[in-house]
């Protein structure tokens, strides 16, 4: 797999595991604990949206 396939590959599980995130969230029924998961979601998802920019720029030469 190239280096993109793997980033877009990577991306995609970093979403899915904010979605997954999310969920138990919303399944939550302690405050704090439902805070945390949607901090830790929200922290996956920017990460995933960052390994989605660079796959969309490629890789850059050394």
């Amino acid at each position: 797999m190239s280096v993109s396939g793997e980033s877009r590959g990577r991306s995609q599980q970093l979403r899915a595991k904010a979605q997954e995130m999310n969920e138990a969230a919303e399944r939550s029924t302690d405050p704090e604990e439902r805070k945390r998961l949607r901090d830790k979601a929200r922290r996956l998802q920017e990460q995933s949206e960052q390994e989605r920019g660079m796959d969309d720029r490629g890789t850059e030469p050394m």
